[in-house]
């Protein structure tokens, strides 16, 4: 019988062991990784693509081809597709990224032989039909109408443009952008982007040898690249001179805060030892900002921090909305919270109870083959190895808080911060 009167012994995270892929390249140029584990008769396949250089003249291209890739081909409609695929009770969906764009496929292995088709027919003979094109814009314009009328999604509209400048990190579709998406612009754009050469394969769930012979059939010399190589990656950030922006919404009942900066990117040494001061600062519930801004101060529902990593670089935000009569005194808390990270140490037992949440965090998220999936993708498309992943941990087991205040006086300088607040101030 188990003694419930006893607390269940702890035990410190030494290490976090990662399922390596087996790696595969093409004839045709694509990429193919394989994460084989699992006893279910199921896969993920993923293909991705890296976007096209982002063009300001026609700058929906990435997002619309992307998300319309499933409306119709020479031979199937949408309908068609969706009906295909539910037959069979796989799953598809498409993802569009600042760097990457993405169809991801769930199936049974069984069904393999009658789902891939599909989506070999979407990647070689996807058609954009005029009908479907002209449905798209409209409902793009009508989320778009509701949107903007949100403070939250006004002021990270407001902050990526600040700091990202005008590249795809900071561009913001507007009303009249939609009317700059015609029908040949995207074929063209489609033939160059989804192409072999421009495509990493990653499968990952139980692989039978048939599973791989099938998926290299249909997606390796039968899979031809056109004569148009996709011209991809993306131009360096642009930020703004300014850094207040203040968009006063009078009836507003909260404002909404953003406020960070450009800094550096995962392959930066420093980038791990800032995800431990990030998370001291607002990167979980038992963060400084949660217990000053809610806990405390009662100003708002959640507070957060985080760090977002591109090949280009990186950049620091924070987030929240807060009632309008007290908009001016949560930015002077959320001022003071950075401050005292320049000047005070972090307790030991604080940094403590951060190690073990990232730690955990961390070792928790490898729930699954497709979580290892998804972390070895992090590192990849950044260009890093999974020695990433040995120092992250050593990182965070290791740091002390003397080296999160010298980070802090280098990296949080709040009078450098770009500003964005939507409603009072």
């Amino acid at each position: 019988m188990i003694n419930r009167k006893l607390a269940p012994e702890s035990r410190a995270i030494e290490n976090i062991k990662l399922i390596h892929p087996e790696h595969t390249k093409l004839g045709n140029g694509c990429n193919l990784f394989c994460f084989n584990s699992g006893d279910q008769e199921l896969v993920r396949i993923e293909w991705i693509f890296g976007n096209l250089t982002f063009d300001p003249a026609k700058p929906l291209l990435n997002m619309a081809v992307n998300t319309m890739l499933s409306d119709g081909t020479t031979s199937l409609s949408a309908s068609e597709i969706a009906d295909k695929i539910d037959f069979y009770g796989a799953f598809l969906q498409v993802d569009y990224g600042y760097e990457n764009s993405q169809v991801t496929l769930y199936t049974l292995n069984k069904h393999l032989h009658n789902t891939l088709p599909v989506i070999a027919d979407i990647l070689n003979n996807s058609i954009f039909p005029q009908k479907e094109l002209e449905t798209f814009k409209r409902n793009q314009q009508q989320k778009l109408q509701v949107s903007v009328q949100k403070n939250d999604i006004l002021a990270r509209r407001a902050f990526n443009r600040a700091v990202y400048g005008a590249t795809i990190f900071g561009y913001a579709a507007e009303m009249a952008d939609y009317q700059t998406l015609h029908r040949d612009d995207m074929l063209a754009h489609y033939k160059q982007m989804y192409q072999p050469a421009n495509c990493t394969i990653i499968i990952s769930g139980k692989i039978e040898p048939q599973t791989l012979s099938l998926i290299t059939d249909t997606f390796g010399d039968r899979w031809a690249n056109t004569s148009a190589q996709a011209t991809t990656g993306q131009t360096a950030f642009k930020p703004a001179p300014e850094l207040f922006y203040f968009t006063e919404r009078p009836d507003a009942l909260q404002s909404a805060i953003r406020i960070g900066m450009p800094t550096i990117n995962r392959k930066h040494e420093d980038f791990q030892s800032l995800q431990v001061l990030n998370t001291v600062l607002g990167g979980y519930f038992g963060s400084r900002l949660m217990a000053n801004i809610r806990e405390d101060k009662g100003y708002t529902y959640g507070i957060g921090s985080g760090l977002a990593s591109f090949k280009q670089g990186g950049a620091f935000f924070l987030a929240t909305e807060v009632g309008a009569d007290v908009c001016k005194a949560a930015v002077g808390e959320i001022e003071k919270e950075i401050n005292l990270l320049k000047t005070e140490l972090v307790p030991e037992d604080e940094l403590s109870l951060v190690r073990n949440y990232m730690l955990g965090s961390t070792l928790g998220s490898l729930e699954n083959i497709f979580s290892h999936t998804d972390k070895f993708k992090t590192i990849h498309f950044a260009g890093l190895d999974y020695d990433y992943y040995d120092r992250y941990t050593d990182t965070v087991k290791n740091i002390t808080s003397e080296k999160l205040i010298k980070l802090a006086n280098t990296y949080f300088n709040f009078d450098q911060f770009y500003k964005v607040i939507v409603g009072k101030y």
